[in-house]
């Protein structure tokens, strides 16, 4: 079931997406593809700790220390995600389908959609709880 708490989880997921899709040419200006991709996601996991803190799980009263160690290690596990799939769809899939110019970008894009479910899972039961 679709609850208002996932949607807003969503939300503030695209809004941080979007952070991490928009900074990763920015980064690229300057870095590899693979580096790139990595500290684009550290910039849309700093929007995503503090959207999802204070407007998704209501978690400003709660301990900051524990919360960013925690939200730190389940996004461990979603850049791992990210990464893999990324790099995996721009360097192999995508160009043996005949997706050259754009591999990069849509690889980087699917790679960052695909740890939705397990990282809301991760901070509704760990991280904010």
């Amino acid at each position: 079931m679709i609850t208002p708490q996932f949607i807003r989880f969503l939300v503030a997921g695209g809004i941080a997406a979007g952070a991490n899709f928009g900074s990763r040419f920015v980064f690229s200006i300057f870095f590899a593809y693979g580096i790139a991709v990595f500290f684009a996601y550290l910039v849309g996991m700093l929007v995503a700790f503090l959207l999802m803190r204070g407007h998704v799980f209501n978690a400003n009263q709660g301990p900051l220390t524990p919360q960013v160690i925690k939200f730190v290690g389940v996004n461990l596990v979603a850049v791992l995600q990210t990464l893999a799939i990324s790099l995996l769809l721009a360097r192999w899939v995508l160009p043996s389908v005949g997706i050259e110019d754009q591999a990069e970008a849509l690889g980087h894009l699917v790679g960052v959609l695909v740890p939705v479910v397990t990282s809301y899972l991760g901070h509704k039961f760990l991280t904010f709880r």
